[in-house]
């Protein structure tokens, strides 16, 4: 089979069996919780911008969208 023949997209059978590699590899390194550490870190800046995010995220949670008819005072 050549390079072009592989199934793409979810069904890439060659990507996930590098990722699955790799993440094995990656946990047996002994690196997780550094690395884990590391990604909990966040600068003053960050925080701002991530709460911020947050707010906005959750003000359009709250909107209706036009494009749905259906009767918000009843659940779905």
């Amino acid at each position: 089979m050549s390079k072009h023949d592989r199934i793409q997209g979810e069904g890439d059978y060659e990507s996930a069996k590098q990722y699955r590699e790799e993440t094995e590899n990656f946990v047996e390194s002994g690196k997780v919780d550094e690395a884990a550490r590391k990604a909990g870190q966040v600068t003053d800046k960050e925080r701002a911008e991530m709460k911020r995010s947050e707010k906005e995220g959750k003000r359009h949670a709250h909107e209706k969208d036009p494009n749905v008819s259906r009767h918000y005072d009843r659940p779905s």
